[in-house]
């Protein structure tokens, strides 16, 4: 082993980076008080990154924190997966081996897919959540390991870095929330062109608030001459510092170069070329300090001892000469730990790769792969089968790169690193056809394919085919989310498929080829589905048809619920039972319960899905007891049974933390903000909705999510934010993939918004749009709500002139809806009930009998806004039917009820309703005794002249019929409108004619266009 080697290369000076060191030192400030911190270096080759984490670091270890340091490690061309996390974690456990085994207690099993030392990887279900579930656990193990201690995690050379890596950071910066923990990493900015993979994670980073981007610039002159100054321990000459700053351009590594080479006359003059100072020190060397260099730099980052020895081809003594010379030269330095050789910086690596002939890499290549095969203890276990797959691959050689290949492609999808296993799978497609012929006879077994039927008669024993390979690839793309290669494979398997009469594996990739349509954006899936379906009709039962069976009564139960989906989730069970394919049975089992609720079977469908739940916990089936803790309470919801759904809900969400179910977390949240909704806790259920839009790892919860934060605000009176989050909604839903659950929610919302900024004719434009689409057998649910919105804003606009032409065609559209619609269970029926009165209303024929029993149906339900809305209303009737001292007292308890809910909801819409017809009948809510009746134009600030403006613009009339009508200009007119609009808070005109009938400022007379 040597020691390091002191040179003179390296200033013993640290030069500038005042502002970045006092950006490090105030983000640990900040960790210490338990607010973790992410922060991304970034800086162009050799300007200094690696020394400014090098002081940072000695800062927070005089400051008691911990720092674990992580590098990716390039290896030819291939990463290592999760390498730095594994060297960070690593580290971690010997610094802190308490606080490691008390926050790692119980997961050690998922954690050495991390770190292998820690035994035998599970061999849990891997599926596209399972990444996920790596991933929560480390965040979670990070947090717990900094809860009293002041961690610093420092991951290096991202530009390398793997996209397991890449997605755990973003996972990992995205999710932290407690714990004394700084993330700090480094990237080369010069080398993230356009198509680099690192540049979308970075762009995906700087939207996130909490992570803060240094960008750190070349040195100035000044710098440059005090970083001479400590090179040389002397003072420099200026006309050097001239020359070296302006040949170097001020970068940190250059400038040591310069400085070194004209220190030691290692040439006459400066060179033209920069690669040629990079190797002028390298040829300086003795030969064979020359050589071992050269191994070295096609070794990979670093290059143990051992291994570097094997390859060499030098004697002992000698081989230690060499490196001594290199060390001493400060080109290679020692790892860390002592047990290999790295070069000082990646530049002089590169240069030195760069210059090597395109055989001599080859046979370098050759030779580290060989040494590896002969003695596999060359290097650490969890690096050995990736290293060796590289090796051969990058020797050319695809006799022995192909098994090597497909090997490291099994590590890579134990590890979860699903990104790496697939690029290993193609890599393998790659080398097919020039393997020979007995090489292939000879290859592992089929790995992970989900229920795919693997050629040959026993899978186990059955070499690898290519179809079989193709498989595994579209698997694996699937799990990584590169949808787009494995849609390529997918479709490449079916055109070797068309000639083969193999309907099974044919179905498979059908079904495959569904979901990552769907995936893409690209269609529902059907076309595809019904594919797979009519291959394996009349086939015998089998995992592939059990699974091709439930994913049509999945696919019916989202898009066309009804019998038919019925029928599809019962025949989908029954056979997963024939084939004892027990994941797909469960699966089709919640599918079951859910079309049985829906269908109105409410107690058995119920109990099936708790029956299914408790299996799938009892069982261990992770992802489909996340599916049940989604689809149970949203079934309890459906019928009313709000306040049962809660606890479920938050049962649910702890169980899919734990396993990192992404999707099934932002289900259960956006669900969660459904339930308290109604059951009238408005903040907290905007935190749910929040919850779905933070924790979804795919855009339809988090359509779900803005929704849900869309519905809050609209009740709230925010009609602007209600759009905007409308507007994401929209955006994350598309338009591809229509389904009763989202488009009829989106619709009902876009009701209540066109309504309250005065848009009725966008509204009914949005009714004619799911009336056309349609409700199905089930979705009453959604359909309910649909139609009591536009009747409700067809029956508050009854006095606008503007929403005369074609009222009456709209209305008959609602009572026929009303009249088809199914009700199911007695909150829906209570809602029939409401829809109709509102039609009534619509009509000018509702009366206080029939809001009466509006009111009788919500007292019974546990929806405290919705009984608010409709004693609001039954008050308003017992008003306008002359009424006596009983009917005035009772609606002035309507009307005390009512308001206190909508204050302590912040539904300023219906409190402004309360109030303003407390008013008008001169009601007294609070105790005391009423003086004049306010005019509500007064009350919002209108001159009487506006007042007379906004009568004329709430009936529809241009700034020149009003100049026409008021004697006024037309510019004055204008004016006019423009105060009204700020006076009255809203964007436009139609919104400030909407406010003004919501207040009743007008009588229906006033608005008259013939009067």
């Amino acid at each position: 082993m040597l020691w390091p080697v002191e040179t003179r290369s390296v200033s013993p000076v640290f030069v500038g980076r005042t502002d970045e060191l006092g950006a490090l030192d105030e983000a640990l400030t900040r960790a210490g008080g338990a607010e973790p911190q992410a922060l991304l270096l970034g800086g162009e080759a050799g300007v200094g990154k690696t020394r400014l984490v090098e002081e940072f670091a000695t800062a927070a270890c005089r400051r008691g924190a911990v720092v674990a340091l992580g590098g990716c490690v390039e290896i030819g061309a291939d990463g290592l997966p999760f390498a730095p996390f594994s060297s960070a974690l690593r580290t971690l456990r010997a610094a802190l081996p308490d606080e490691w085994a008390a926050a790692a207690a119980g997961q050690e099993e998922e954690l050495a897919r991390l770190l292998p030392e820690l035994g035998e990887a599970t061999t849990s279900r891997h599926d596209e959540q399972g990444t996920a579930r790596l991933f929560e656990l480390t965040a979670r193990l990070l947090e717990r390991i900094a809860a009293d201690r002041t961690v610093v995690l420092v991951l290096e050379d991202l530009h390398w870095s793997d996209a397991s890596t890449r997605h755990l950071l973003a996972y990992l910066l995205r999710t932290l929330r407690t714990g004394r923990l700084v993330v700090l990493a480094t990237y080369r900015s010069d080398d993230i062109h356009r198509r680099h993979p690192l540049r979308p994670l970075l762009a995906e980073l700087d939207r996130l608030r909490t992570v803060h981007r240094l960008e750190l610039a070349r040195f100035n002159r000044e710098e440059v001459g005090r970083q001479i100054a400590g090179i040389l321990a002397a003072e420099p000459d200026p006309a050097q510092v001239d020359e070296i700053f302006d040949r170097s351009d001020g970068n940190a590594f250059f400038v040591e170069e310069l400085a070194v080479a004209g220190a030691e006359s290692c040439r006459t003059g400066l060179t033209d070329s920069l690669r040629d100072l990079l190797l002028v020190r390298v040829e300086a060397l003795p030969e064979s300090a020359q050589r071992v260099a050269r191994v070295v730099a096609e070794g990979g980052s670093t290059v143990e001892y051992r291994l570097l020895e094997a390859v060499a081809g030098l004697a002992e003594d000698d081989l230690i000469e060499a490196l001594r010379a290199a060390v001493g030269a400060n080109i290679l330095t020692p790892t860390p730990a002592g047990d290999g050789y790295r070069f000082r910086h990646s530049l002089v690596r590169e240069a030195v790769a760069d210059d090597l002939l395109p055989g001599e890499r080859s046979r370098l290549n050759r030779r580290y792969a060989e040494a590896l095969e002969a003695d596999p203890a060359l290097v650490p276990a969890d690096a050995r089968v990736t290293r060796l797959a590289s090796y051969w691959y990058q020797a050319h050689d695809p006799a022995k790169a192909l098994p090597a290949v497909l090997d490291a492609s099994v590590v890579a999808r134990r590890r979860h690193a699903y990104s790496e296993q697939l690029s290993l799978l193609e890599r393998a497609m790659e080398l097919w056809d020039t393997a020979p012929e007995e090489i292939r006879a000879a290859l592992r077994p089929v790995d992970y394919t989900d229920v795919y039927p693997p050629c040959g008669c026993d899978p186990v024993t059955t070499p690898l085919r290519y179809l079989d390979l193709m498989a595994e690839a579209a698997v694996a793309g699937r799990f990584c989310g590169e949808r787009e290669r494995a849609l390529k494979i997918t479709k490449k398997a079916l055109r070797i498929l068309e000639d083969d009469d193999d309907a099974q594996r044919a179905a498979w990739f059908w079904v495959q080829r569904s979901r990552l349509v769907q995936g893409l954006g690209r269609g529902d899936g059907w076309q595809e589905l019904g594919t797979a379906q009519g291959l394996v009709r009349g086939l015998p039962p089998s995992e592939v048809h059990a699974d091709v069976l439930a994913n049509v009564a999945a696919w019916s139960m989202l898009h066309e619920p009804g019998p038919e989906a019925l029928a599809a989730a019962e025949r989908a069970v029954e056979y997963a039972r024939m084939v004892g394919a027990r994941e797909i049975e469960l699966n089709a089992r919640i599918t079951l319960g859910c079309l049985m609720v829906d269908a109105g079977d409410v107690g058995n469908g119920l109990r099936e899905l708790e029956r299914v739940r408790d299996a799938a916990l009892q069982e261990g089936v992770a992802h489909v007891a996340g599916r049940a803790y989604v689809n149970l309470p949203s079934e309890l919801d459906s019928v009313g049974r709000s306040r049962e759904s809660v606890p479920i809900l938050r049962e649910g969400l702890v169980f899919a933390r734990r396993f990192g179910l992404l999707d099934s977390e932002a289900w259960i949240w956006g669900n969660l903000s459904d339930s308290l909704y109604t059951l009238g806790q408005w903040d907290e259920a905007a935190e749910a909705a929040a919850g779905a839009l933070g924790s979804a790892a795919s855009a339809k919860p988090r359509g779900a999510g803005a929704l849900r934060l869309a519905h809050i605000a609209l009740a709230r009176g925010d009609a602007e934010e209600a759009a905007r989050q409308l507007a994401i909604s929209h955006a994350h839903y598309g338009t591809h993939d229509p389904m009763p659950q989202a488009l009829l929610p989106v619709a009902r919302i876009a009701i209540g918004v066109a309504a309250a900024q005065g848009r009725l004719l966008d509204a009914r434009t949005e009714l004619d749009r799911a009336l056309a689409f349609g409700f199905w057998p089930g979705t009453q649910r959604y359909g309910w709500p649909l139609l009591l919105a536009a009747a409700t804003a067809e029956a508050d606009a009854r006095a606008l002139p503007a929403a005369a032409d074609g009222r009456t065609e709209v209305l008959d559209r609602l009572a026929e809806a009303v009249r088809k619609l199914a009700t199911g269970a007695p909150v829906w029926q209570a809602y029939e009930r409401w829809t109709r009165a509102e039609l009534h209303r619509a009509h000018g024929t509702d009366t206080a009998a029939l809001w009466s029993d509006v009111v009788t149906d919500f007292e019974t339900l546990d929806r405290p806004y919705d009984l608010a809305r409709v004693r609001r209303r039954l008050a308003q009737a017992l008003l306008e039917e002359a009424a006596g001292d009983d009917e005035r007292e009772r609606a002035r308890e309507l009307l005390r009820l009512a308001g206190a809910v909508a204050e302590h909801l912040g539904a300023r819409p219906l409190a402004d309703a309360v109030a303003l017809l407390a008013q008008r009948a001169r009601l007294t809510l609070t105790g005391k005794t009423p003086g004049r009746a306010l005019d509500p134009a007064e009350s919002l600030g209108l001159t009487i002249r506006e007042r007379d403006v906004l009568r004329l613009v709430s009936a529809g009339r241009t700034n020149r019929q009003i100049a026409e009508e008021l004697f006024i200009s037309p510019k004055t007119a204008s004016v006019h409108v423009s105060n009204i609009l700020g006076k009255l808070g809203v964007a436009g005109r139609g919104e400030a004619a909407a406010v003004a009938h919501r207040l009743g400022l007008f009588p229906v007379e006033a608005l008259d266009p013939t009067r």
